[in-house]
């Protein structure tokens, strides 16, 4: 299994992005703009293709609209967030040898840098959805059929394993209200953002997208993320 910090070292070196330059400088205070041109492929480039819309009633959301939690959308036998853990936690161990997993450490958590154990029934680490659903709902989803729902709750492009604590901060905010505390992982997070709202068609508020320009302007050669 590869760390958490191995994969955003490898995402920065293919996007020219350097860890330093992370923190979207200006990203807090709500100035600045990108500081070179966005390149061709870059997640910058991609936030300007972008729909801009006020962000719609919540009336209506609830989790059960997104399907069952963590079906096997890809006929693998297990479960989604089973497939997540496997893929983003270190010394896994299994139930059944190949797919429940029962434990393992999640090496430098994405949102805060920590390592977090997890062990299931006790466990310190949630899966999160990284354009959260109720966000999604407000912004597009409302109108989706049920299938299009299910494939974007259990989209693995839009999960990601993170510390439990650092995610029910997070709740349902959007670039503009919430960013993860690791400064680190900010370009890689919002790059996230920008490529399953554009895959799912997904608009974003004014201020959602001044958040992105802010924090991407400081890593503008980070690539758009793809399944």
């Amino acid at each position: 299994m590869r760390s958490s910090a191995a994969v955003l070292a490898a995402l920065l070196a293919v996007g020219g992005c350097k860890a330093g330059d992370q923190d979207g400088k200006g990203d807090d205070e709500g100035g600045g703009g990108p500081s070179r041109p966005a390149a061709s492929g870059s997640a910058l480039a991609a936030v300007s293709s972008l729909t801009v819309k006020g962000r719609a009633p919540k009336t209506g959301y609830e989790r059960s609209e997104f399907g069952s939690s963590w079906v096997d959308t890809d006929d693998n036998g297990c479960g989604t967030r089973d497939d997540i853990l496997k893929r983003d936690l270190e010394d896994v161990r299994f139930r059944d040898g190949h797919c429940l997993v029962t434990s393992g450490t999640l090496t430098d958590d994405p949102y805060t840098g920590r390592d977090v154990r997890f062990v299931r029934g006790h466990s310190k680490v949630d899966i999160d959805h990284v354009v959260a659903l109720s966000d999604a709902w407000q912004k597009g989803a409302r109108k989706w059929d049920r299938d299009r729902r299910l494939e974007f709750a259990n989209d693995r492009l839009n999960l990601i394993a993170v510390d439990a604590s650092a995610n029910r901060r997070k709740g349902d905010g959007d670039a503009a209200t919430w960013l993860p505390p690791n400064k680190a992982y900010r370009c890689d997070y919002v790059a996230h953002q920008v490529a399953v709202k554009k895959t799912y068609r997904l608009w974003v508020t004014g201020a959602e997208k001044g958040a992105m320009r802010r924090v991407l302007g400081g890593c503008p050669g980070t690539k758009l993320p793809a399944r």
